[in-house]
Order: C-alpha cells, then sequence, then structure tokens
C-alpha cells in the first residue's frame, strides 16, 4: 500500500515536472510571431528578413532531433531534459545583455536545439508512465492543453513588457529576465525529480548506436508512418502559419496598436488550450477521426465567413477593446477546431507502438513538424508580404484540404494494425 501510494505521488511530480518543462517551452517557441513583429519596429529588419527566426527555431529542431532522437533511451531522458532548460536559461539571460538581431536569431537557434531534447524525452516519457491507450490519450491531450496555456500567458507576458507609446523602444528585452528566473526553477524542479527509464534503457541495452539509428529510418518505411508524417507536417504547417502572423495581420489589417495586436493573438492560444484541454473527454467518446473531421471542415467554413470581414478596416486612434474589429475576436476561434488535431494523431500513432519505438518515432514527428512549422512561417511571411494578409490566410484552406485525405489513409493504415 505504501508502495503504491509512493509510485503515485512519484508519478503526479513527474507529470507535473513535464507539465512545467512544456509550458516555459510554449512561452519561448510561440514568442516568435510577438519577437517578429518586435525585431521589425525595434531593429529596422524587412518581414522577410525576420520570417527567417522561425527558420533559426525549427531547423536545429530537426536537426537534432533526427540525429539523436534513437541515442536518448541510453543517455537517458532526465539528463536531456537538463541539458535543453540550461542551454535555454543562459540564452534568455543574454537577450538583455546583448540586445541585437544576431543575439535575438541564436536565443532561437538554442531554443530549437533545447525543445528537440526535451520533446522527445517528454513524449517518450509519457509512454512510459502511461497504463494503457486511454490513458495515454487523456495525458497527452493535456499535456498539449498546458502547452497552449503557456502560450496563452506569453502572449500577455510580453504584451505587458512593450511599450504602447513607443512599440520602437527596446524595454521588451527586460521580459527575459523573468524567463530565465522560470527556467532556472524548471531546471531544478527536474533536477530533484526521480525519472523512472529501466524499460527505455533495458530495451536498447543490447542494440548498438547504429542499429537503433537504422531502426528509426527503417519506421519512416511503414505506410501508417508515412501517412502520420504527412499530417503531422500539413497541421504544423497551418498552425505556424496562422499562430505566428497572427500578430503583425492584427496589426496591419486590422490596424490594431501593437500591444493590442500581441494580446489579441492570445485568443487564437486560450482556444487552443480550451480545445485540447477539453479534447481528452471528447475523444474517450466520440471516434477520433469523426471528430478530427468535424475539426477541420469547421476550420474551413471560419475561414471563409471571417476574413471577407477583415477588408477596408480604417485605423482608429481611440481604438479599445470594446471597439475593435469584430475578426480580431471572430477568427482566432480557429483555434477550438485546431486543438485536437496534434494531439490526436500523435496519440493514435504512438500508442499503435511499442513503448521502446516511442522516442525514435517523436524523433520523426519533430523532425517535420520542425519542416512544417518552417515552411507555413515562411510562406506564409513571403504571401503577406508580395500580396496582403488575407491572401495568405486564404491559403490554409490548401492543406485543409490534404489533410482531410490524408486522414482518411491515416485511419486505414491504423485499422489494419489493430
Amino acid at each position: 500500500m505504501i508502495n503504491q501510494a509512493q509510485h503515485a505521488a512519484s508519478r503526479r511530480r513527474i507529470i507535473f515536472a513535464l507539465f512545467l518543462l512544456y509550458f516555459v517551452f510554449a512561452i519561448l517557441l510561440n514568442s516568435v510571431g510577438t519577437v517578429i513583429l518586435q525585431v521589425i519596429k525595434t531593429y529596422g529588419v524587412s518581414k522577410s528578413a525576420a520570417s527567417v527566426l522561425e527558420a533559426f527555431k525549427d531547423i536545429p529542431i530537426s536537426i537534432v532531433s533526427f540525429c539523436v532522437a534513437s541515442f536518448l533511451p541510453r543517455l537517458g531522458y532526465k539528463y536531456a531534459m537538463l541539458t535543453g532548460m540550461a542551454i535555454v536559461t543562459v540564452s534568455t539571460a543574454a537577450m538583455p545583455l546583448l540586445p541585437g538581431f544576431l543575439m535575438t536569431k541564436l536565443l532561437f537557434l538554442s531554443v530549437g536545439v533545447a525543445f528537440a531534447l526535451i520533446k522527445v524525452s517528454v513524449y517518450a516519457t509519457i509512454g512510459l508512465i502511461s497504463a494503457d491507450r486511454k490513458q495515454h490519450a487523456s495525458l497527452m491531450n493535456t499535456l498539449e492543453g498546458f502547452f497552449m496555456v503557456g502560450v496563452l500567458s506569453g502572449y500577455w507576458i510580453f504584451g505587458n513588457f512593450i511599450d504602447a507609446n513607443d512599440p520602437a523602444s527596446p524595454v521588451w528585452l527586460q521580459v527575459y529576465w523573468l524567463l530565465a528566473g522560470l527556467c532556472a526553477v524548471t531546471f531544478l524542479l527536474v533536477a530533484t525529480t526521480s525519472f523512472t527509464e529501466f524499460e527505455a534503457k533495458l530495451s536498447v541495452s543490447h542494440s548498438s548506436l547504429l542499429t537503433d539509428f537504422a531502426d528509426m529510418l527503417k519506421l519512416m518505411a511503414r505506410p501508417l508512418v508515412c501517412v502520420y508524417i504527412i499530417s503531422a507536417f500539413l497541421y504544423v504547417l497551418l498552425e505556424q502559419g496562422i499562430g505566428t502572423w497572427l500578430p503583425t495581420f492584427n496589426n496591419e489589417i486590422l490596424k490594431m496598436p501593437v500591444d493590442m495586436s500581441v494580446q489579441a493573438t492570445s485568443i487564437f492560444a486560450a482556444c487552443l488550450a480550451i480545445g485540447r484541454l477539453g479534447a481528452g473527454a471528447v475523444m474517450r467518446k466520440l471516434n477520433w477521426y469523426l471528430v478530427l473531421n468535424i475539426c477541420l471542415i469547421s476550420m474551413a467554413a471560419l475561414v471563409l465567413l471571417t476574413l471577407p470581414l477583415t477588408h477596408n478596416i480604417v485605423a482608429n486612434p481611440d481604438l479599445r477593446w470594446s471597439n475593435a474589429p469584430l475578426a480580431a475576436f471572430i477568427f482566432p476561434l480557429i483555434g477550438l477546431f485546431m486543438a485536437p488535431i496534434y494531439p490526436g494523431i500523435n496519440s493514435v500513432m504512438l500508442s499503435s507502438l511499442p513503448t521502446n519505438q516511442h522516442a525514435a518515432m517523436t524523433g520523426l514527428l519533430v523532425l517535420f513538424s520542425a519542416l512544417g512549422g518552417t515552411s507555413g512561417s515562411m510562406i506564409t511571411g513571403y504571401v503577406f508580404g508580395a500580396m496582403n494578409g488575407q491572401t495568405a490566410f486564404y491559403l490554409s484552406l490548401l492543406p485543409l484540404s490534404i489533410i482531410l485525405l490524408t486522414l482518411f489513409f491515416f485511419k486505414r493504415a491504423i485499422e489494419r494494425v489493430d
């Protein structure tokens, strides 16, 4: 009885540590849209130049996750988490000390490297502490929901450090002292938490590093994995394209002040958080495929109904929340329907594999998610600059349509495995 109580307490502490890790990285990763807006204002860089910040974040995620995912069970998930937190603690503290566009690039590069270590470790740990597929899906959705709570918090944290009277002021860099402190606290929590990794280490104890890496590559030859990777890639392309450029869309298309533009984007993050936290309960009662198809069709309908409201908006010097454009409140609701898709397909995929393959599968997921994020941000930024924000967001209908198709093949592949 005592052992059961100790095991339950240990599991709760591990889950809390995982949630705090994701909360911190939610703020850092999704600050890129706000930071793009601020470096344009503060350092005078162009939109196309600023859009590379997404690549500085996502390309390191891709490379590191691909190279080290199969190796992490040997290294230890806890050690990987501590390494990631140490990297971001140093880089966030450096932001206000060495202000400049170069340091901003280095920050997102370090965040990308660290997150590759964190995400593979966190996803693999979920597999180790989940008793069955339902528990795995519930914990995955709650974790991703808490991630969006961090995203939501980040918009308001950054918004409070921006000088509304002088958007070009570098005072917003002071937010990184707060973030460095949060990173340090998270590092200490992980360092003092005991992680059970025996099962993961046992699975690689009789194989070589080369064999582990080859096994990860072999996963890509499976039709199920190929369809899953395409679905995940397109989803992240879609989410990052909207999330990264929504602050700039609010500022330039809806004519909102910079601080309000950033804070209005928190509606999108709040909807993602609510959608993901509620998705676990919904998907326990309804088939995942039905839920995700309803979500995709609802997203397309919202795009078609809302974007026409964003044309011919005139700047209002007395703009307040009470008289802000209606589209600023309606379009971010797309997050409610977008929310269940990513954790839904991830949980279905990982639950179909043995736990010793979760780290390798997550490595592939992180790789293609990062590539999708970079592609989405850069494509949206290019269209935004070359044409306009409405056209950039209308393009979201293309990946939406393709995801509808890939989910059909994903469902068929899962049924064959089961």
